[in-house]
């Protein structure tokens, strides 16, 4: 839509706010609302916010950021509130100099998609999202007590979430987000909804306005939607696996007809790179201390660097080879990563692999959550980092996931998680007491 269109839509639906929505190095989303007599001014790139309020952002003689709305992004939400309809857009942000700001983590996968532009090729992402559904209690406050004990594709009664999930998923669809599937899965008050693909960078800006979506349906419900990777003990967590598809032209890049599995050399050489990179990767992808209680064996989420064509317990998996459905499924990646820098060390890491024409190692079909650790280190599978400390490590040490973040986000993001982690050393939990307060 062009400037016009935009105002044309807002005078139509009669639109009273407007949000300026973008997310800070974490991926927790921030706006700055206007009334539509300031909607010329934002449209113009004129409208200014303190960037030293933001975790990650600048320090505050730096503080002046500017938002410029991608207006590709423009929508009304098919919602009233309190007063009246709503519309958003998602910026990008620029310094006082009118220089794109080096912190802002939808610039940081806009550099790494031109680097994939420059080599040909365009990329795009169908993202599985999962998430928790829980009661309130009196206050309003979310509690760890399903709303339900259904499991995988179970339906109502036993599935009471699942007038919150069609709610959803209508939603969705009237904001012009296309929905493949949508079903309860494994645990307890455990959801899933997949979005159908879409180029990279406006499947980041799906996963931010679906997350927005899901938890204002779910209070509507009196329920509080979770993506905490892994809220309960002894069930599965939360992943956000992650369906990548890159094209050369109209030509699927991944699929060979000719190849015993149907993958091109550039496929190979894709899966190849993230299993390089994918322990550095790890420190984006799943990003605070509770990932690492998802990434254990049992639970349906990957441990092992390792790839397959036929089987879901390895990192990553092919699930499907025929002509421009061809792509390749990472499983690892948690739903409370940033999108866009999860995306762009993704896609840094496989372009990596292509332009050094790398080979994976063989796939490994057999369960990987039945194979005993000598077993393990006698085929050489490797494992992910076992936890956010050892993740960070493993940052520090590669280079190409450093390059792909850039010094700004790189700097702040190590910082934070170094200080999250030492928080979290120091912490009593309960689980500590409860084994050791009358033991010793």
């Amino acid at each position: 839509m062009n400037k016009m269109d935009i105002l044309n839509k807002i005078k139509e639906e009669e639109v009273e706010f407007i949000y300026l929505q973008f997310t800070d190095i974490f991926g927790i989303m921030k706006n700055v609302a206007i009334t539509v007599s300031e909607l010329e001014r934002a449209l113009n790139n004129e409208i200014v916010f303190d960037g030293s309020s933001i975790d990650g952002f600048v320090r505050i003689e730096e503080s002046d950021m500017y938002l410029y709305p991608d207006t590709d992004t423009f929508l009304v939400y098919p919602w009233y509130s309190s007063f009246g309809k709503e519309a958003r857009f998602i910026c990008d942000i620029y310094d006082s100099e009118g220089k794109p700001f080096e912190g802002d983590p939808r610039y940081v996968l806009k550099r790494v998609l031109n680097e994939a532009k420059e080599m040909g090729y365009s990329i795009k992402i169908g993202p599985e999202c999962e998430f928790f559904l829980f009661n309130t209690d009196e206050f309003g406050k979310p509690t760890l007590i399903t709303h339900d004990d259904a499991s995988y594709f179970d339906l109502a009664p036993v599935d009471l979430g699942e007038n919150a999930r069609r709610e959803m998923v209508l939603t969705l669809n009237k904001m012009g987000y296309e929905v493949e599937a949508s079903h309860h899965e494994v645990a307890p008050g455990q959801h899933e909804i997949d979005l159908k693909c879409d180029d990279a960078l406006y499947s980041a800006d799906k996963i931010v306005t679906f997350k927005q979506v899901v938890r204002k349906i779910a209070k509507n419900h009196g329920l509080h939607a979770t993506f905490m990777p892994k809220p309960i003990y002894g069930i599965p967590g939360s992943g956000l696996h992650t369906n990548i598809y890159v094209y050369k032209g109209d030509e699927n890049l991944f699929y060979d007809k000719d190849d015993k599995l149907n993958l091109s050399k550039e496929a190979y050489s894709f899966i190849a790179g993230i299993m390089e990179h994918a322990k550095a990767i790890c420190a984006i992808t799943n990003p605070n201390v509770n990932s690492y209680k998802r990434l254990v064996s049992g639970y349906e989420a990957p441990m092992y660097i390792s790839w397959s064509c036929k089987n879901r317990s390895p990192l990553i998996r092919v699930p499907s080879r025929i002509n421009k459905n061809a792509r390749i499924e990472l499983r690892s990646p948690d739903p409370s990563c940033n999108p866009y820098l999860a995306l762009a060390v993704i896609i840094k890491a496989g372009l990596d692999g292509i332009k050094r024409g790398l080979k994976p190692c063989e796939p490994v079909d057999r369960n990987l959550y039945e194979i005993t650790d000598e077993e393990r280190l006698e085929v050489g599978i490797d494992l992910l980092p076992q936890s956010l400390r050892e993740a960070v490590k493993e940052l520090k040490r590669d280079e190409l996931i450093k390059e792909a973040l850039g010094s700004h986000v790189y700097n702040r993001f190590i910082e934070a998680k170094e200080m999250e982690w030492k928080e979290y050393k120091s912490v009593v939990t309960s689980w500590e007491v409860e084994r050791y307060l009358t033991k010793y």
